[in-house]
């Protein structure tokens, strides 16, 4: 669970993230629900050999989807966390 490839799961590349990391230099990662910021952090400066100044989570629910028959599902439970650069700093995604 402590590994770094297993806490990041993938880069968020929409609108307002691309917008966020152009402007304030922000970028918005989905990360495993149980991680902490500590360990996000520790991760992001780990596979980017950048320096993280500030880590923001925001957790989501998984929304209800309805199947074919009358049951209901759930898509899973994620986590978004928005990591705050040192300024001068840029990681290159795309």
């Amino acid at each position: 669970m402590n590994e770094p490839y297993d806490l990041i799961q993938t880069v968020q590349l929409t609108e307002k993230a691309s917008l966020l990391s152009e402007k304030l230099n922000k970028y918005v990662f989905r990360v495993s629900p149980r991680a902490n910021k500590v360990q996000i952090k520790a991760a992001v400066e780990l596979l980017f050999k950048k320096k993280v100044v500030a880590v923001n989570t925001c957790n989501y629910a998984g929304k209800k989807k309805r199947e074919r028959t009358a049951s209901f599902g759930r898509k899973a439970h994620w986590k978004k966390a928005i990591v705050t650069l040192k300024k001068g700093e840029k990681i290159d995604l795309v």
